[in-house]
């Protein structure tokens, strides 16, 4: 797949990114070489292969599952920038 500098022209505007009109012809060059080996990807034999998070077989420890009361609540809240009454005050962002 080509692209060219008016689609890259086009991308820009709709990411509002400001780009200078001589950059355009190169970094569509660029992402035609990005897309051109993306579709190379698709050329490789996947089946039978398994999907995978890592490339290392690794099994997380477990840990006792216990409720505790969050340790200290006056020291996690003197983080906080306002608190009231033992909780987190913050913008209401929800109109």
């Amino acid at each position: 797949m080509a692209i060219d500098a008016a689609t890259v022209r086009k991308v820009a505007r709709l990411a509002r990114i400001a780009e200078p009109e001589e950059k355009l012809e190169p970094l569509a060059k660029e992402l035609s070489g990005i897309l051109n080996w993306i579709e190379q990807l698709n050329e490789v034999d996947t089946d039978g292969v398994e999907p995978m998070t890592t490339a290392v077989h690794a099994t997380l420890p477990m840990r006792e599952d216990v409720v505790t009361d969050g340790g200290d609540p006056a020291r996690v809240l003197a983080n906080a920038p306002k608190a009231n009454k033992g909780f987190f005050v913050v913008p209401k962002v929800v109109e």
